[in-house]
């Protein structure tokens, strides 16, 4: 059963075992999801993205993996979340979450994932990863946040989430086209 106690972990010292990104395109009263086909949360709905690449900034990776999964290049993009996730199993995983407000280009399946464009208010909470109720409203919201998580498998054990000020927050403009 899920727990929102703060968890006993000490997040001080916690580290990652991988690190990666998700991107969510807001367009109006529609977020761009995908219905992932492979690899980690096949079968889930969630937002394109992937593992950062050696050398690759949280932000260039969020692109690139927009980018390959659904041929589209995201627009003023915004770091807002971090996500933070330890495994039962020892995984650790930490995640950087951009915003954007448009995309240049439309979507299109790949070999990763299938486009789904989805009203805001009406989310496929039940499809996607049992911490995204917790966070992606707000950040559909432009909200800024700070999440931690434990997971033993697909079931979440405890939760901590941290909303914070929008005073830091920046906005990349970027024009790479699509590969």
């Amino acid at each position: 059963m899920e727990n929102s106690k703060k968890s006993p972990r000490d997040w001080s010292v916690w580290k990652a075992d991988a690190l990666c990104v998700l991107c969510y395109i807001r367009r109006g009263d529609d977020v761009l999801l995908i219905r992932k086909k492979r690899g980690f949360g096949a079968g889930k709905i969630s937002g394109p993205g992937g593992k950062l690449e050696p050398g690759e900034t949280s932000l260039d990776a969020a692109i690139r993996e927009t980018q390959e999964e659904l041929g589209v290049t995201p627009h003023h993009l915004q770091h807002l979340g971090e996500l933070y996730f330890q495994f039962a199993d020892g995984f650790a995983l930490q995640c950087d979450v951009f915003l954007a407000d448009d995309c240049l280009g439309e979507p299109m399946e790949t070999e990763e994932a299938a486009p789904l464009w989805t009203r805001v208010d009406v989310l496929p909470l039940d499809a996607m990863w049992a911490d995204d109720r917790h966070w992606l409203p707000g950040l559909l919201e432009g909200k800024s946040f700070r999440a931690y998580f434990e997971f033993d498998g697909d079931r979440m054990l405890r939760r901590q989430v941290e909303w914070k000020s929008l005073e830091n927050v920046k906005i990349f403009h970027h024009d790479q086209t699509i590969l």
